[in-house]
């Protein structure tokens, strides 16, 4: 039998993305769906820096009273200039009650929620290049006026 390797985790960023007002689209076909503007925020890594560029969004699918999928796409400018494409699946679940409290915008106990994601990177950046060729899982934590992540490198 081969040997093959097991995945370790490298720490790559933590994030806080600064998010609008949600604009509730309705319930449809498939659940009720939301989108939610971003407007900003910052990006913290080993030795870099970098900042979250208003105009991307977050297109929420709240699928029941347990679940939300969510699919956020945005740019990151990192402090040298370059820019980054970011999109970012996540799995949102928690209590009924809880998720409602979510939903309204209120402040929950970050340990009463799963939330973890699945960011991919695209750029143009000859130095950052590696980033589109790597898989990266995350955790998150949704406040009230931002969303909170840690990213790390399956290696």
């Amino acid at each position: 039998m081969l040997h093959l390797t097991v995945p370790q985790l490298n720490f790559f960023a933590d994030l806080s993305v600064k998010v609008a007002k949600p604009q509730e689209v309705g319930l449809t076909l498939h659940g009720m769906r939301r989108l939610i503007p971003i407007v900003g925020g910052t990006v913290q890594g080993h030795g870099w820096t970098g900042r979250v560029l208003p105009g991307g969004a977050d297109f929420q699918l709240i699928v029941n009273e347990r679940m939300a999928e969510l699919d956020a796409r945005y740019v990151v400018e990192v402090d040298g200039g370059d820019l980054i494409y970011v999109q970012n699946r996540a799995v949102r679940t928690a209590s009924p009650e809880v998720m409602a409290r979510l939903v309204r915008g209120e402040l929950v106990d970050p340990a009463s929620v799963y939330f973890r994601c699945s960011p991919s990177f695209e750029t143009a950046s000859p130095a950052l290049a590696w980033i589109s060729e790597r898989l990266f899982i995350g955790t998150g934590a949704r406040l009230p006026d931002q969303v909170v992540m840690r990213f790390y490198e399956v290696a």
